[in-house]
């Protein structure tokens, strides 16, 4: 059984060659981080801000669940950015994945429902996912595959409905991540590291953070245990985490990346790059609350909502951040 992506995070970086974190760069971006807070710029309404995300009714959950399905791998070998016009805006990345889904239920493709995606095949998806410049999504074939098996499951057990898997769980944020890695295998995220089997689970992870940052923290929303998730250890935020000096890598990693060399899933070096983000973003977290405790203002800041920040500050700085070389690993996790 693995460990949690909390201590998977702690024992990761206790034995990290090539990915170090620096504690004095973590003062000055918390530091940061409490500001951006005091200022409302980190806080659950941001998912619900914005135009491509659904509002917070019933249809969002299946909508969510669908979406997190295959919210992965982004990035092309070639640099080609994949691009989804919708709503007179152009969109790339994860945000051109939700352009797409609203512009097939805008033509009529009931996408969010298990009974019709569960029976796709590839040119249903092609479709769904077209880019409008060209630009093909890596990995179509296996998404297809996540979709039918997460389908298929939901309909035999879960009336198909992602709400019940919810619903079955009583508001704990921790039951809930272990009923979706235990029931849809596609987002069981783990790996091994020096003996120790160690788990990231970023998309199961980020299911979650966007089912309570939808309905912000209420209703079906509403999780007991919602701090205990931590942050989605993807490709970018460690990207942002290097910048701000919060992550510092070994030169012969750095040249690596620099030279687009692909990190297999479960290598040494990628491991190490997620765990470390994890750990670093529960230190940030944990000074973030220092700092709101000894404010004496009312403020609550969770790994969710430092996420949200960081992924966001990378699309926002994009020009700066492109300077900084991110880690590519071509897999389903992330």
């Amino acid at each position: 059984m693995a460990i949690s992506p909390r201590e998977s995070g702690q024992f990761i970086e206790k034995l990290s060659k090539n990915v170090k974190i620096c504690d004095e760069k973590i003062t000055n971006l918390s530091e940061k981080l409490f500001d951006e807070l005091q200022k409302g710029n980190i806080s659950p309404s941001g998912f619900s801000e914005h135009p491509c995300h659904p509002v917070a009714n019933d249809a969002a959950f299946n909508w969510i669940f669908f979406v997190d399905t295959i919210n992965f791998c982004f990035w092309s070998v070639d640099g080609a950015h994949w691009e989804v016009n919708w709503m007179g805006n152009s969109y790339t990345g994860y945000f051109a994945l939700c352009a797409a889904v609203n512009r097939a239920m805008e033509e009529g493709v009931n996408v969010t429902d298990p009974r019709v995606y569960s029976q796709w095949q590839l040119a249903d998806l092609e479709y769904v996912l077209r880019g409008d410049n060209g630009v093909q999504l890596l990995l179509l074939p296996e998404r297809l595959d996540c979709l039918r098996q997460v389908g298929k499951r939901l309909l035999e057990k879960y009336q198909g409905d992602f709400a019940n898997c919810v619903k079955e769980n009583q508001h704990s944020a921790q039951k809930l991540l272990k009923l979706i890695v235990s029931e849809f295998p596609c987002y069981c995220d783990e790996a091994d590291y020096n003996g120790e089997r160690v788990s990231f689970y970023k998309r199961a992870q980020i299911l979650i953070g966007d089912v309570w940052s939808c309905f912000e923290g209420k209703g079906l929303g509403a999780f007991e245990d919602i701090d205990t998730i931590t942050m989605f250890a993807d490709y970018r935020v460690p990207q942002v985490l290097v910048y701000f000096g919060v992550l510092q890598y070994s030169k012969e990693l750095y040249k690596k990346l620099e030279m687009g060399e692909l990190l297999p899933n479960g290598s040494p070096d990628e491991v190490e790059i997620r765990g470390c983000s994890i750990e670093a973003v529960e230190r940030l977290r944990n000074r973030v609350q220092q700092l709101t405790h000894g404010s004496g203002k009312s403020l609550s800041c969770n790994s969710i909502l430092i996420d949200h920040f960081l992924w966001t500050y990378r699309r926002q700085c994009r020009e700066e951040l492109d300077a900084i070389p991110f880690h590519k690993t071509i897999c389903i996790f992330y």
